[in-house]
């Protein structure tokens, strides 16, 4: 830093005398060494010096809040999918690039503001401290506050609002980060998990119930009492680019059980002629369900032993399933084809916290 345009009385070396100790002379082991001469810093001793330091110091802070700012808006900006060429990098994703850049920058200029701003502003003077017991006296703890007080003093927090203002900022906007951050959980589901493809049927607009092996549309006597089978929406076919997401949420699984056995009524009303139709979707963690023991009506999870009383309207009697699993109405068109009239009476899968039912 040149000292070209300072008045000699206001360079460091005019100070030089001013300040320190003495040092220990030399010969003896055991004498106390001293510290060395305190060489004041120019911001000591010229005000146009602090205050120029003070700005860069605030202007570090603002940098980091802008930087935030910018980390927030990318989620806005930068599609998840977008590719961007950046030398020398080579292709990356444009969203993971601004947020770490933008992030950085915050993190950094937050950093080096103090940094800076310790080294200009503080103050510099070394005091040596005595070592004492780790419990502290009455004395001891009434010197720390007294220290904290003056080293809260020398600091400027309180007399410089700019830097004190600016680091306030930057360092409450730095969180925010986090918040967004949320959004990698995934977009909210809103309504989307409590339907499936099954609620575009109506008694007016019914749809077919496909067979999975065959391809083709079912009649009440191809379900015989102690089978069990797959069944998916009409139109539903594995050509669809939306496939497997789709029967994720519409697969059937198909039980006819002997009136008498039956042990539920709205589950018994849900049906046709003792043909019911569940959610082949555990509701636990989402497994598909195909084990089933004709004799006792119970369907069981494979995953987690999630075991459902077909016969009393689905209801959990083992395994770590939360509720029951939902169940399609159903019932035969003037051809005798088994179809859907409406969408499931409950949604589909494992509990989520948007969950209506």
């Amino acid at each position: 830093m040149s000292h070209d345009n300072m008045p000699e009385n206001k360079l460091p070396e005019a100070h030089d005398a001013s300040h320190g100790h003495d040092v220990a002379p030399h010969g003896d082991p055991f004498a106390d060494p001293g510290l060395p001469v305190h060489q004041p810093r120019r911001t000591d001793i010229d005000e146009r010096a602090a205050k120029r330091a003070e700005r860069q110091v605030s202007l570090m802070f603002i940098v980091s809040m802008l930087a935030t700012a910018g980390f927030i808006a990318s989620y806005v900006i930068f599609p998840i999918d977008k590719i961007v060429y950046i030398f020398p990098l080579g292709h990356v994703s444009a969203l993971n690039f601004a947020l770490g850049l933008t992030l950085g920058v915050a993190l950094f200029c937050i950093g080096a503001g103090a940094v800076h701003w310790a080294r200009t502003l503080m103050s510099d003077h070394e005091v040596p401290a005595e070592r004492h017991p780790i419990e502290a006296d009455d004395e001891v703890r009434a010197d720390v506050i007294e220290q904290f007080k003056t080293g809260a003093a020398e600091s400027g927090f309180g007399r410089r609002k700019m830097i004190r203002n600016t680091m306030i900022g930057s360092m409450a906007l730095v969180p925010l980060s986090g918040v967004v951050l949320l959004r990698d959980l995934g977009p909210l589901p809103e309504t989307k998990l409590d339907h499936t493809g099954w609620q575009e049927a109506t008694p007016a607009q019914p749809i077919q119930l496909i067979n999975m092996n065959t391809d083709l549309p079912m009649k009440a006597e191809d379900i015989q009492v102690g089978s069990l089978t797959f069944a998916k929406p009409e139109g539903l076919t594995e050509d669809d680019e939306q496939f497997q997401e789709k029967i994720a949420k519409d697969a059937l699984m198909l039980v006819r059980i002997a009136p008498e056995d039956l042990k539920d009524s709205d589950s018994s009303d849900l049906g046709f002629q003792g043909i019911l139709a569940y959610s082949k979707i555990c509701t636990h963690v989402g497994c598909p369900i195909s084990l089933y023991e004709q004799q006792t009506h119970h369907a069981l999870c494979p995953c987690h032993q999630s075991t459902f009383d077909l016969a009393d309207g689905a209801r959990v009697i083992f395994g770590p399933a939360g509720h029951p699993l939902p169940q399609l109405k159903i019932t035969t068109d003037d051809k005798g084809f088994l179809i859907a009239t409406g969408d499931f009476s409950k949604p589909v899968g494992p509990s989520f916290w948007e969950r209506s039912a």
